[in-house]
Parts: structure tokens; sequence; C-alpha cells
């Protein structure tokens, strides 16, 4: 691998150097060969021969050079303090294939000087939940962490019940988090130059050539975690816990805890059950995202040509921004092109989703059916078991609707209709019921499901042979949806 270690360069106060605490007897759990190929992992016959070792902490690399990075944070609308890295280690950087920067970070590594009440470790629950859903969004195309694989052990660490230990090896093209900046403004305000300079040299290069670097840096991260929150909200994902500490700088999604995939579609859906008010609901999301942009930007205004002003014109762009991308990426799950009409008959559609708690990766898929019925018939099944949900109020607006989307669709390209609904509207996400038949197969030591599902989510657009009704199944019309604790 090209190594690039540039974090451990900087001022000491950023960070605390320390090796990972090995976990007893670590054995495989998984390894993303396609992950390992684009990091030049495969290359090194070490690596491969050790990555049991690596990741169970109990070899380190002579290149790795790993840290635990201090960071703070606003968590639930709260100034939370310092916060960092309590169970995880960046343990090195190194550039990809494509030349892009990568990190690679422990998690569930040990004790940090940022562990607070923790332990440091992490469980095989939460590590397979994160193993999924970075791997599961990353082929969705969003932009996300992923992970080269993951490792359990015999190491018992107590959280509801005791749990088998288990560490995994997040890749990511950035940990530092908008709570970097935060941490900076608190406790060590003298470094937010050196630190800015770090992070558009590194993440934003291309702002360089701005008369206002610092200004364009701003400005491109607000548009970035716009983007991806517009697309978290098209393929129904909610991030459950949208703390300012989990927010990446480069706009890829961060930190899997309580997250969950839409099945019934109810915009108001709270996927973390320690979110009592709702703040983190599927439909805050995007208002959520721009609070805590604005609570990250004032920090700048240390820097020189940095003024309130500056500051409000950097952040002016995201609703733009958010509403484009998410309007655009609408009208493709219809086959439809970005026009008024368009958009009208999205905003039905969805409308009738949610009076009638319909699943939402389903329904969008069926809609296949109904443009191409001899093309389709897979989808043919889900718009039968689609309509017969709906009641006969129901039947008369979906049936009305069907028509006026029927005669929008003959304006345009059948051909490119169907290509673009079959590239925006999965088959398979990793909905909860399907990760917890993973998991309870894997803490009996069965990692055949989870095999499978991680091939599975490899080609969620494509019908695959591999596939059990149970994948597609959304739970009961008024069935509560699983909510997912923090603990992990």
């Amino acid at each position: 691998m090209r190594y690039q270690n540039t974090y451990v360069k900087l001022d000491t106060r950023l960070y605390h150097k320390q090796l990972p605490n090995p976990l007893d007897n670590p054995r495989i759990g998984h390894f993303n060969n396609q992950v390992a190929e684009q990091l030049g992992w495969t290359e090194d016959v070490d690596l491969m021969a050790r990555w049991v070792d690596i990741l169970g902490g109990q070899y380190v690399p002579a290149e790795f050079q790993p840290l635990s990075m201090a960071y703070a944070g606003h968590q639930f609308g709260q100034w939370a303090g310092q916060l960092g890295d309590g169970r995880g280690l960046l343990m090195a950087q190194v550039l990809d294939k494509n030349n892009q920067l990568q990190d690679l970070h422990l998690k569930g590594a040990g004790l940090t000087p940022y562990s607070r009440m923790g332990d440091g470790r992490a469980v095989l629950r939460s590590t397979i939940r994160e193993y999924l859903c970075g791997h599961a969004l990353t082929q969705l195309g969003i932009a996300s962490s992923n992970a080269l694989g993951f490792v359990v052990s015999d190491t018992k660490v107590r959280r509801e019940r005791i749990e088998a230990g288990a560490a995994l090896m997040r890749v990511a093209d950035s940990h530092i988090r908008l709570g970097h900046v935060e941490w900076i403004a608190s406790f060590a305000p003298d470094l937010l130059g050196e630190f800015t300079d770090y992070m558009i040299d590194t993440y934003y290069p291309e702002c360089r050539d701005s008369d206002t670097p610092v200004l364009a840096f701003l400005q491109a991260v607000v548009e970035r975690t716009a983007r991806m929150i517009a697309d978290w909200q098209l393929i129904g994902f909610a991030h459950g816990v949208m703390n300012t500490d989990n927010l990446s700088i480069t706009g890829s999604t961060l930190d899997f805890g309580p997250f969950g995939f839409m099945e019934r579609f109810n915009p108001a859906w709270i996927n973390n059950h320690s979110d009592h008010s709702g703040r983190y609901a599927y439909q805050n999301q995007p208002a959520i995202g721009h609070w805590n942009l604005n609570i990250w930007l004032p920090h700048f205004m240390r820097l020189d040509g940095v003024t309130r002003e500056t500051l409000a014109d950097c952040l002016a762009p995201y609703e733009a921004t958010f509403m484009q991308h998410y309007q655009q990426g609408l009208c493709r799950k219809l086959g439809l092109p970005h026009q008024r009409e368009s958009l009208g008959l999205a905003f039905e559609w969805l409308t009738l989703l949610e009076d009638n708690l319909l699943d939402y990766t389903n329904s969008f898929r069926a809609l296949l059916a109904l443009i191409a019925p001899d093309q389709h018939s897979y989808e043919q099944q889900l718009l039968a078991t689609m309509t017969d949900e709906l009641n006969p109020e129901a039947q008369q607006v979906w049936q009305a609707w069907s028509m006026r989307y029927l005669a929008q669709i003959q304006q345009v390209s059948i051909t490119q209709a169907i290509e673009e609904m079959q590239t925006s509207n999965p088959i398979y996400v990793l909905r909860n019921s399907m990760a917890q038949r993973v998991i309870v197969a894997a803490e009996q030591g069965q990692f055949e499901e989870l095999n499978r599902v991680f091939d599975l989510l490899a080609k969620p657009y494509t019908r695959q042979d591999s596939a059990i009704d149970l994948d597609t199944l959304p739970p009961a019309p008024y069935a509560p949806q699983m909510p997912i604790s923090c603990s992990s």
C-alpha cells in the first residue's frame, strides 16, 4: 500500500498516539476483497497473511502509526464538550488505486484517553450492522465509509448483556468531523488556521484556486453535506444520530449507530430509541444538517477575511443544493424529467405511500411493472401486493394517479425511463430484520447468512438468485418498526 500518514504530523494536542489493546483469540468474521483491492492491501503478502491479527490488535505493521483523535460536538442539540475516539484508532492513511486518500480506522481497539465512561470495545452485533450498512450504502452509490473487514473474539463485553467483542477496520475518505473544529475552538484555538489549511490542502485542494480559499472550502462542505442528505432521503435511509461529531467534512456517511432503512413509508419515523423528541426523525434530517453546519461555521470567524456575512453566503446554497439534488433524484426514481409536472406527480405519489403505509423500496420498484408489465415479472408481484393493500378509496386515488403518471411517461423515452428507474430504485436495502437474522446466526458462530446478505447487497439493483422472500418483506402495515439502540 502507498502510505501517506499526514494526520500524525499535525500538532500533538489533536491526538494521542497509542497501540490497540488486543482482543482475545480474534477470528475471521468477514473480509471485503473489493475494498482490499482498492486499497492495494491484497498486493502485500504480510497484510493478507496477518489481517486477522491486525484487526484483532495483536499485530501492528511497521508503516501504521495508530492514534486516537480528539474532537468535540453537539449531541441532540446540546454542547457535549470533549468527546474523541473512545474506542477507535486511526491506524494509517493510504492512497488507494484512484489516488484518493483513505483512512484505516480500527473500531473496537480498546480504551483511549477519550473513552470517558466507555470500555473501548465494540460488540459483534453493532459491528455487523456497521459492516453491512457501509457496504450497502456504497453499493447504492451513496457517499459512505466502508470497511475492510471485521473479526470476532473471545473477549467478553458487557452491554445490556454479556456479548462477544469484535473489531472492524473502517475505511473512509476522512475521519475529520465537524466536531474536530468545535474541539479546536474550545480547547486549542491557536490551531484553527493550521488545521483549516490541512483540511483544504488534503481534502479540498481545488479551493486553493479561489481568491478566498477558506470560504470556498466552507461552501464546498455545505454543498457536499446537502447532497449526501438528499441521497439519504431518496433511498429512505435514516442515520438516527446526526450529532455534529458524527458528520464528516467530506460529505460521506460516517458512524453507524441506530440507523435504519425506511420500510413502511412514514416520514416521521424515529429509528433511534433514545431520540425521545424525534429530533433525528427521517423527515428532519435535511433541517438538522443545516442546523449542524450553522453551529460549525461561526468558529471560522477567528480567521482573517471570514465574517458573519461571508459565512451566511457559504451556508446559503444548502437549501437550493439539497432541493435540486433531491428533486432531480425523485424524478429519476419515477423515470420522468425534472420539471414541475413531474414533481407534482412525485409528491402525490409520496402522499399515497404515506397515507397507506406502503413499503417505500418495493413501491418505487413496482412502478416498473406499471409502465412495462411484460418485461418485469418480479415487479408485477410487487405491484399486485401493493395494490392489494389499498382500500377502495385509496384504489381510486391510485387509479387516477397511475393514469396521469402513464400519460407523462408516454411523453419521454420508455427505454430511458426504465433505465433510470432500474438504477435509482433498489430491490434490496439492509432492512433491520435482515440485519437481525445475520446477527442471530453470527452470535451462534454461523456466518453463512452474513455471506449471503453481503453478496446480495453488492448488487442491490439486480434481482439475485440467492434472495429469499424475507429479504424484501416489509413488516405488517401497522406494526411498529424496530427501534435501534445506540448501545454498541
